[in-house]
């Protein structure tokens, strides 16, 4: 394409021996255009194409482009002692592709990848150890004490609502509710929404319109406990949960203890239950 901004078309500027650089666009704007469109049309003209980004970061819901951390870049020139033909980017499998980097730097070029996470050569597994066990099981105990908190803190904000009296008026009470659930992020929301019990459908417009609905219809007692509770997941997410949560629940006289004893009991009677239902192995012969 005979673009006017290139290096190669302003021969009075540039003359003939570009250098290095070879023949450039000197305007980025009209560069990165140029490249949006290269980058467009091939990924038109071969839809299956695996698309990757030199950054690395968590992969974006619903996009095809896979982050650094999701695949091996494969070198095309040798290893130049035998320790370096050992790493992985030198070595090819039965899965390795083409791809085209549509972010980060070098867009638009094409790179030889393995994108597969079951690859042996790759992605060898590696033997668990001692180590790894008592890693996991820690793990596992830290994730199992977060949920009892999250339990806990759950059924302690529904307490601390149960507690509220009737205090405003219906309009009152809807106009700040709306205000406040406006501010909290979706994560929140669908927080709050378990205290009603509200259970969205996949075609009702999400958890916010769920959560609306219950609010117009719902009664001055309900909206008042709804209030507080709203209250106080704003200002968790302000500040520290636990304290906002201490706070109201030593206002409206709830037992925190109590309740997490019986979080705790549920927990352990679950655990119990799940190991009950467990199969015993029985070595026979033909197994033997």
């Amino acid at each position: 394409m005979e673009c006017p901004k290139r290096t190669g078309h302003n021969k009075l500027l540039f003359g003939d021996d570009l250098g290095r650089s070879g023949d450039r666009c000197t305007d980025p704007t009209c560069y990165q255009a140029k490249v949006a469109a290269h980058v467009a049309s091939t990924v038109a003209a071969r839809p299956g194409f695996v698309q990757i980004s030199t950054s690395y970061g968590v992969q974006k819901e619903s996009s095809a482009v896979l982050p650094r951390n999701k695949y091996t870049a494969i070198r095309d020139d040798k290893p130049k002692s035998k320790e370096e033909a050992k790493r992985p980017e030198f070595k090819v499998c039965k899965f390795a592709t083409e791809a085209l980097v549509t972010e980060g730097n070098e867009v638009g070029t094409i790179h030889k990848v393995c994108a597969n996470p079951s690859c042996p050569v790759h992605h060898p597994k590696q033997p668990t150890s001692n180590k790894d066990e008592k890693w996991k099981a820690e793990q596992e105990k830290q994730r199992r004490e977060q949920a009892i908190a999250n339990a806990t803190g759950i059924r302690v904000l529904a307490a601390i609502g149960q507690a509220v009296p009737v205090r405003l008026m219906k309009c009152d009470l809807l106009f700040i509710i709306d205000k406040l659930v406006n501010l909290l992020e979706e994560v929140r929301v669908e927080m709050l929404a378990r205290q009603p019990g509200i259970r969205q459908k996949s075609d009702d417009g999400g958890v916010r319109k769920a959560l609306s609905a219950f609010i117009q219809g719902a009664e001055e007692g309900a909206l008042s406990s709804l209030l507080v509770e709203t209250t106080n997941v704003l200002a968790a997410s302000r500040g520290n949960p636990s304290a906002v949560l201490k706070d109201a629940a030593t206002a409206y006289k709830v037992d925190t203890v109590a309740i997490a004893a019986k979080v705790k009991e549920g927990f352990a009677a679950r655990a119990t239950a799940r190991k009950a239902a467990k199969p015993t192995r029985k070595i026979g012969k033909e197994a033997a």
